[in-house]
């Protein structure tokens, strides 16, 4: 509608009053926010979220993987530096699949074997999307754990957990200090484990009722992620034609990586790589 009145301007169409053209948009826009919405869901409980757990020696690493998973997956000693490599153990919460993986205590070291699995340590943290930054509560946060906050990527989700409250007497707890997001809990009794459960749902952005999920492969979720961006990109330039027509045009070839047809460039494209012009 909106490329006809470009067409035909001498039929003197009032495209915005008689089309409606911003309200339909910005249905689509809606529609399509919900669809997306659903496909992100059923990503997540297809694929599933990284989250690795950090810290320093002794600070209840394996004993909080233990207290997730519902199993002893990790030895746990008094020893510090127990765990030297890389420990994985796939969970459920609420049927969304977690990939939890515990590491090897940062500190500085001479051991060689000790070494390797802080390197590794750190390497997990470059796939995971949640970091889980263990602190002895006893203790809190000193400068060795300011170090290993510096080291992390920029872009991964990052939670202070507080362990050993059992210790402090202090109740489980969730809090947001000055745009950090700090968790108490005690690995060992339990306590606050549900807190935790919770958040790390609420950051993957499950929703528990699931209705209507589907699973949709990674390149149809930026398919429809470019829709939406493009459908939002027309609403801001609703008093522009010809740049409306543009974005919608774009928000169609975005929606046909989705559903396999042909633009017309596609078209054009598929006839000259076959046929020699001329002949």
């Amino acid at each position: 509608y909106v490329e006809a009145c470009l067409d035909f301007p001498e039929e003197e169409i009032d495209f915005i009053s008689q089309g409606r053209v911003a309200e339909k948009i910005a249905q689509n826009q809606q529609a399509l926010q919900h669809i997306l919405s659903k496909a992100k869901q059923g990503a997540l409980l297809r694929d599933g979220i990284q989250v690795v757990l950090i810290g320093q020696p002794n600070v209840g690493k394996s004993s909080l993987l233990n207290a997730l998973a519902g199993e002893e997956v990790a030895i746990v000693t008094p020893i510090a530096g127990t765990t030297r490599d890389t420990i994985k153990s796939a969970i459920q919460i609420s049927g969304v699949p977690l990939h939890v993986i515990d590491t090897a205590g940062l500190r500085e070291t001479d051991d060689e074997v000790e070494k390797i699995g802080i390197a590794r340590t750190y390497r997990a943290t470059e796939t995971a999307n949640i970091a889980l930054i263990l602190v002895d509560a006893t203790h809190g946060i000193g400068e060795q754990e300011k170090s290993i906050l510096e080291r992390l990527p920029q872009e991964i989700i990052k939670i202070w957990v507080h362990n050993k409250i059992d210790v402090t007497h202090e109740a489980p707890a969730i809090e947001n200090k000055n745009g950090e997001m700090h968790l108490y809990l005690s690995a060992k009794t339990g306590q606050g484990l549900d807190l935790l459960k919770a958040q790390l749902l609420k950051i993957a952005g499950y929703q528990a009722s699931g209705e209507g999920v589907f699973m949709a492969r990674a390149r149809h979720l930026q398919a429809l992620g470019l829709v939406e961006k493009h459908l939002h990109q027309a609403l801001l330039q609703i008093n522009t034609a010809e740049l409306i027509a543009e974005e919608l045009r774009l928000a169609q070839d975005a929606l046909s990586m989705i559903t396999g047809e042909f633009t017309p460039d596609d078209l054009l494209g598929e006839i000259f790589s076959k046929f020699c012009i001329g002949k």
